[in-house]
């Protein structure tokens, strides 16, 4: 997957077009992603025993990690995401707009 959880992400396409959310969880087996505040769904909850109170909920749900690009806040856009060997050897990622690496 192009992303990873905790990545600042930008939404492309859907109803949440535009929005910028960090990562929250991945789930790579259905490609799928969920982002903190986008795709917010409603949940009717029961309560739980009697510490838990029932109520609406509101939550985010998951979307197709297709729908998101990597959000650079150098070039304050959606970005691709390329891969790169460093002189020691190891292998980062890197902006292909302004070649930025965004592993640390």
């Amino acid at each position: 997957m192009h992303v990873r959880s905790g990545d600042t992400v930008i939404v492309i396409s859907g109803k949440d077009k535009g929005k910028i959310g960090k990562v929250l969880k991945v789930f790579p087996k259905e490609n799928r992603v969920i982002v903190e505040g986008v795709n917010m769904i409603t949940k009717h909850m029961k309560a739980q025993g009697p510490n838990q109170q029932g109520g609406i909920i509101k939550k985010e749900g998951p979307i197709h990690a297709s729908k998101t690009m990597y959000y650079c806040e150098k070039d304050k856009t959606g970005v691709r995401i390329g891969h790169k060997f460093l002189d020691d050897g190891t292998k980062v990622r890197i902006c292909r707009k302004c070649g930025e690496v965004l592993d640390k």
